[in-house]
């Protein structure tokens, strides 16, 4: 006899809407760097694996593709992006560019709610490393980004900035093997010390440094092993 307990996972587990656990699950396993660059997500086989219509799967794959973390083709399918060195250049010279004015916005104008919000969010970033919690520490390293957005109150900037960050998590994700390192807590720490000091010079060589050091990490290209046998990644999701 299932326990309470049992049972009340399994209700929560089967009130998730199938296109939500599907995303969730292809959305993991690229933050986690399960799948190869250039691997092909297959409809029929994400089906099986997912125990779910095609209809769901199809929605899935487009919605991951709006968001850049999947590449569309027509008559072909959904596959996971394989940037060129040249692509990956080019998205992070774009976060240098947007970055830097967030920067000069910011830099001595932080509100004392502001200053909390972002050491707030270092010490988050603190805790989830040493929890070891890859995914955490991705998200939280991208949030971090998106909140100086937030704060800088450009809705179109933040907008622009958040798909850029999803490209670099990313390519983060299939090509740095450093898988906690996707941004260091105190090279953030670092970043917000001098935003708090109103040093101009200091918080832009700051950020400046720290996505330098993170394309340079992706640009090495040292990946894991990953799979493309959807029905192995996927069981029991």
């Amino acid at each position: 006899m299932a326990s309470r307990k049992d049972t009340s996972s399994n209700e929560a587990a089967n009130a998730t809407p199938p296109d939500e656990r599907v995303y969730a699950a292809i959305a993991s396993a690229l933050l986690r760097g399960k799948l190869a660059p250039g691997a092909q997500l297959v409809e029929r086989e994400l089906a099986a694996a997912f125990d779910c219509t095609r209809g769901t799967i199809r929605k899935v794959l487009a919605r991951l593709g709006a968001e850049g973390k999947l590449t569309l083709e027509a008559n072909r399918g959904a596959f996971v992006p394989s940037p060129t060195p040249a692509d990956i250049r080019e998205v992070y010279r774009a976060r240098q560019v947007v970055e830097a004015g967030i920067v000069a916005t910011l830099c001595g104008a932080l509100s004392a709610p502001d200053k909390r919000a972002l050491r707030a969010h270092v010490k988050a970033e603190q805790r989830a490393l040493k929890a070891g919690s890859v995914e955490e520490c991705v998200r939280l390293a991208g949030r971090f980004h998106l909140l100086l957005a937030e704060l800088a109150g450009a809705p179109e900037v933040l907008a622009f900035l958040a798909k850029l960050v999803a490209k670099t998590e990313l390519y983060k994700a299939l090509f740095d093997p450093t898988k906690l390192s996707n941004c260091s807590s105190d090279e953030h720490g670092r970043l917000v010390d001098a935003l708090d000091d109103g040093d101009l010079a200091a918080a832009l060589t700051a950020m400046r440094t720290h996505i330098d050091e993170l394309e340079a990490r992706v640009l090495a290209q040292a990946s894991g092993a990953r799979t493309n046998d959807l029905a192995t990644l996927f069981a029991g999701a």
